[in-house]
């Protein structure tokens, strides 16, 4: 059990260790993560990993709007 008193630390390593997201459908604490992980991926400050979205009826939208607004989305 690891515990930490800020969270932008709990995300850092959340992600720093990571080697794929597999993200469920849940809140903004999901999306602030899920989009972290992204924007960290796009900057090249950390490699690429696969993220697997769970429900593809709960992500289709966010998926459309993403490609429909972001020019480098695959």
């Amino acid at each position: 059990l690891i515990n930490f008193d800020y969270f932008f630390v709990r995300k850092l390593m959340f992600i720093k260790y990571a080697q794929g997201f597999i993200v469920l459908p849940g809140g903004f604490g999901t999306m602030d993560e899920l989009f972290e992980a992204l924007t960290l991926i796009q900057t090249r400050k950390i490699g690429k990993f696969p993220i697997v979205l769970v429900g593809s009826s709960y992500w289709q939208g966010l998926i459309d709007w993403l490609k429909s607004t972001m020019h480098d989305v695959e």
